[in-house]
């Protein structure tokens, strides 16, 4: 991998089983999440990554951020990452401020650091005394207040934003975005994920389209996001019968056919 890449993948590709529909039937359908996905993202860069739902945004921001692996292809990652993302990362049954304290020991973190980043982060998530709350009686903004404030606190090379920002209100995201603002312009990487095209074009530079679990396109900002609004346009323009009939072609193109089975059980 070249020094000048913070990410790069060669020929990435994640299969997941699906449920058969007929409990008789225990072989499920083998799926391409990805296929065959190819990208350098260079240091420094800021990038969005669009698609519509299903799409496989999720199942790359999981690739990126180590907690998937891949099952063909290569992937390298130069730099500390974190995923930011609702529920990721999150104990349920604790409170807030046992999270931060987990989240500091699991990383081998001194009492001294993890005190720091908890102070760093009751200022940013202004969560009031629900930090001391278990948090599975967050909402979901409340849930990607704390942690965004966590990975942000932890300050890693590259951040991968995975919708986090669009639950919640509007003052916090606006927030968020702001601060990562900052970020970006001392050189961190970020991935952001998002299905708000305001938000991708203001603050990214490059922009990643994925569709039916393929790389579509990768470049400029602008570029990709006016091809990718004109797809989505033309999408909602069919009738239900033709939207249907696109979704299961879209499916049908990423599951492996019978003798591609035999094929990867070698």
């Amino acid at each position: 991998m070249k020094q000048e890449y913070a990410i790069e993948l060669r020929n990435v590709s994640k299969i997941y089983t699906l449920k058969a529909k007929e409990k008789k039937n225990k072989k499920g359908k083998r799926f391409y999440a990805l296929k065959n996905i190819n990208l350098q993202i260079p240091k420094g860069e800021v990038v969005g990554v669009l698609g519509t739902n299903g799409s496989g945004k999720s199942t790359l921001s999981v690739i990126l951020a180590g907690i998937s692996e891949v099952d063909q292809g290569m992937i390298a990652v130069n730099g500390e990452q974190a995923l930011i993302a609702i529920n990721v990362g999150l104990n349920q049954q604790l409170t807030g401020l046992e999270n931060i304290e987990l989240k500091g020991a699991l990383l081998g973190l001194s009492k001294k650091r993890i005190d720091q980043i908890t102070e760093t982060v009751i200022e940013f998530a202004e969560l009031g005394d629900f930090l001391y709350q278990p948090v599975k009686k967050y909402s979901s903004g409340m849930k990607s207040r704390l942690g965004f404030s966590i990975n942000l606190a932890l300050n890693p090379d590259i951040m991968i934003v995975d919708e986090a920002l669009s639950v919640g209100d509007k003052t916090f995201a606006t927030k968020c975005l702001n601060k990562m603002k900052e970020l970006k312009k001392e050189g961190k990487t970020i991935v952001f994920i998002s299905h708000s095209l305001p938000q991708v074009k203001e603050f990214c530079e490059t922009a990643v389209w994925i569709e039916a679990g393929k790389l579509k396109e990768y470049g400029p900002i602008n570029e990709v996001c006016e091809h990718y609004s004109d797809y989505v346009t033309a999408y909602n323009a069919l009738s239900p019968k033709e939207k249907s009939k696109l979704s299961n072609d879209k499916f049908d193109s990423r599951v492996i056919a019978e003798e591609k089975k035999k094929f990867w059980r070698k």
